[in-house]
Parts: C-alpha cells; structure tokens; sequence
C-alpha cells in the first residue's frame, strides 16, 4: 500500500519516485480520478523518474503513446477516455503492450477494465478543496 496526503505539483518527482521503489516489480498502474485529478501530470512525473527524456502529454486522440528510456527500453501511457467500446482495445493489440513486461501507465482504465491484467497497481488520485491531491495506491 502506498498513501500520500496533500501533495502539491512541486512534489510530484518525489512521489512518483516513491510509487516505483514501492512496486518495484509491477509494470502496468491503473490511474483511477477524475478530470483534471492530475492523472496525466503524475504520469508525466513517473516517466521522467524513470528517465525518459520525452515530451509526455495525454494521448486523448491517439489513445497510446511510447516514450523512449535511456536503455533501449519503451514505457507506453494509455488514454481510454475517448474509447467507446472494448473493440477498440482489442483493435489496438492491448495484450502485446499489457503481457510485454514494460511499464504501461493507463488513464480511465474504467472504460477497459474487463482487460485489464490481474497483476497491476492500482492508484487512485483525489483533489481536496484546498486544491491539493491524496495518491493511494495498492495491487490488485
């Protein structure tokens, strides 16, 4: 389990660094929140941790991005909003990026949920009235 109250934008690395030394071993982390909760800033945090260099911004439109690690290695950041049936995933060969061992950070994981692999993290973001955020986390 991982829980940390009132967190403001300036410690989102600090965060995202303690998510990944908590679930050092999980590859795919499903971001349960809102609109405007903060999903997409904390996957932003979470892929810088882990190095990559890239630009990260929601792939509303695209559905998945890939980003580059300084190993070779590829994180891939999903966004199920826009999807309006799970042909779609299918359609977009989910299991070879939710089966492959890398990281896969996922936006409204509600919308695919019956897909989803047994084995993932689980984070939950809240915004509290004074503007600041609650990420629980824990594995399925």
């Amino acid at each position: 389990m991982f829980e940390k109250h009132q967190i403001q934008l300036h410690q989102l690395p600090e965060v995202a660094a303690g998510l990944l030394e908590t679930f050092p071993g999980q590859r795919v982390f499903a971001f349960y929140g809102s609109m405007g909760a903060g999903k997409t800033t904390f996957i932003q945090a979470i892929c810088h941790r882990l190095g990559t260099a890239d630009t990260v911004t929601s792939p509303t439109f695209a559905l998945i991005n890939e980003y580059s690690l300084p190993d070779g290695d590829s994180v891939f950041h999903f966004d199920f909003y826009r999807i309006k049936n799970l042909e779609e995933a299918f359609d977009l060969g989910y299991e070879d990026y939710f089966f492959s061992g890398k990281y896969c950070l996922v936006e409204w994981p509600e919308k695919v949920e019956p897909l989803l692999p047994e084995n993932l993290v689980t984070v939950a973001i809240t915004v509290a009235d004074d503007g600041t955020r609650t990420i629980r986390a824990h594995t399925a």
